[in-house]
């Protein structure tokens, strides 16, 4: 016992842990914060505007969307489960490396002075930064990858050392193959009965035109975590598409409608949230409310797989992920808006 308390001190002195997720409202009255925050994000939504008329136009945007965005929270238990999930898996996590795990939560305003207050007092040589986010894009890590370096001493950011990605990672792959087929077994449906849905959320086409990684680690996700069901039909799509423009496709919503056209006489659709690690108002609301019924309304079965959330093995396979040498540095997350490369749409 002693031996291991002088071991977790020693190990701690030299490196520690970060865990980084989006943070979602904890109750109804943190709605229009966390949407304010969200939709003021420049490597999230991006315009070019001056900064001071972005933050005032999108700011009158979330007041008048959380109006809405309430009643769907409310459909779900009043809050967002991505909060308490990150900071359980946290304290698990913590206990598996023994080292401390702090947390930092992008949209939740109201935790960032704790949080930052917390990094800052770190005495660790390397601060491991663990996104909850499987597949690199620059508005999910590259974001909070902004958002520290700009909040942090510059001392700190130099500790900071990040795992990138993991969408191709044995031990991601293997926690989802894992839930589906739980799923499958609960359900009672056989592989070769059952469509895969994979359905992740979608970003803007023009962000992979200056140089995303996104849709390529969405793809390589949900072949790798396919191939572990060869009997299965698998297709990938894309979710909550925000605004104008052209995004990612084929998208959810014309994929359940068009399912007829494809199903190859399977009746059962399960919905495989491959980019989310946590459930939250887009799979417990938008997969449930918006896209089921319109599987449903074609007279086929239509579930939710749940996403990892929780999970015993998921939190070990995360203590791998955790163990990974090939890290980055800050800046190298950090999109260079001057920079962009031509695609076709």
């Amino acid at each position: 016992m002693i031996f291991s308390r002088i071991f977790y001190t020693l190990a701690s002195m030299t490196l520690e842990y970060l865990l980084v997720n989006f943070g979602g409202p904890r109750s109804l009255s943190e709605v229009p914060h966390f949407l304010t925050e969200l939709l003021q994000d420049r490597d999230l939504i991006r315009t070019k505007f001056p900064d001071f008329f972005h933050k005032w136009l999108f700011g009158r945007v979330a007041r008048k969307r959380a109006k809405k965005i309430v009643h769907d929270y409310e459909k779900i238990g009043g809050r967002s489960p991505i909060y308490f999930d990150t900071e359980e898996i946290a304290r698990k996590l913590s206990n598996l490396l023994e080292s401390p795990v702090h947390t930092f939560h992008r949209y939740l305003p109201e935790t960032h002075a704790n949080s930052l207050r917390q990094i800052e007092a770190s005495k660790a040589k390397e601060i491991r930064v663990i996104p909850l986010f499987p597949q690199f894009s620059y508005a999910t890590t590259g974001s909070i990858a902004r958002f520290l370096a700009q909040n942090l001493c510059c001392r700190t950011v130099n500790r900071l050392r990040w795992i990138k990605s993991y969408a191709g990672h044995p031990a991601f792959i293997t926690s989802y193959q894992k839930r589906i087929a739980d799923f499958l077994s609960e359900k009672n449906l056989a592989p070769s009965e059952a469509i895969l849905l994979f359905s992740a959320h979608g970003v803007p086409r023009s962000f992979i035109c200056t140089g995303d990684l996104y849709e390529t680690e969405c793809e390589i996700s949900y072949r790798r975590t396919l191939s572990h069901f060869p009997s299965s039909l698998g297709r990938l799509s894309f979710q909550s598409k925000f605004g104008r423009g052209e995004w990612l496709r084929p998208y959810t919503d014309e994929t359940c409608e068009s399912i007829l056209d494809w199903n190859q006489n399977r009746r059962h659709v399960v919905f495989v949230p491959i980019t989310f690690t946590s459930d939250h108002i887009e799979t417990l609301f938008e997969v449930e409310e918006l896209y089921l019924p319109l599987i449903r309304n074609r007279d086929l079965s239509a579930y939710r797989c749940p996403a990892l959330n929780q999970e015993p093995y998921w939190i070990k396979a995360l203590s791998h992920i955790a163990r990974e040498e090939n890290t980055v540095g800050t800046q190298m997350l950090i999109r260079n808006p001057s920079v962009s490369f031509c695609c076709r749409l």
